[in-house]
């Protein structure tokens, strides 16, 4: 499950990041912070003299806070599938690697049914015939998957990803 990884190392980084930050405010809310004295400041004496006298860089701080925590508003929403037409079919998938099943390396294969037809999602390395790929789902396999799914009118949308080899990433 590669696809899932950058969602939890974020995760994992975000929550450290809190987790901490949440540990220095209980400590020094409690007064247990390295024996500092209650009314010690946080900000070295510099930079508190600095932003007292112009403030414009906490109010940029401010904006930049606000913009990543729309940031991560987002991610959380696509995280949870906002966003994604349709609702998953596992007939409709299970056909799908049924008929395609000569094709090594097959990556990803999703099938979602929508109010305007179906979504058919495929990724294959690039080693794959791409064009027997196309010529399997064009032929026969999409007809299959309209009959049993929905009906032979719905219209289908397929959205084939082909995946670079390992070696060949772009600079």
């Amino acid at each position: 499950m590669r696809q899932y990884t950058g969602n939890r190392v974020g995760l994992a980084i975000v929550g450290a990041t809190l987790l901490g930050l949440g540990g220095y405010a209980w400590l020094r809310g409690e007064d247990r912070f390295l024996g500092l004295p209650p009314g010690a400041r946080v900000l070295p004496a510099q930079a508190y003299r600095t932003l007292a006298e112009e403030p414009w860089p906490l109010w940029f701080l401010a904006l930049g806070l606000l913009l990543l925590a729309l940031v991560c508003l987002r991610w959380l929403l696509l995280c949870l599938g906002w966003g994604r037409r349709g609702t998953p079919n596992g007939t409709g998938t299970a056909m799908l690697f049924v008929g395609l099943k000569g094709v090594e390396g097959l990556g990803r294969a999703g099938v979602r049914v929508a109010e305007d037809g179906l979504r058919i999602s495929l990724t294959c390395p690039a080693a794959a015939d791409v064009g027997a790929v196309v010529g399997k789902l064009d032929g026969d396999i999409v007809g299959r998957i309209r009959r049993e799914v929905r009906d032979d009118e719905a219209p289908a949308v397929v959205r084939l990803h082909v995946r670079r080899p390992a070696g060949a990433r772009s600079r």
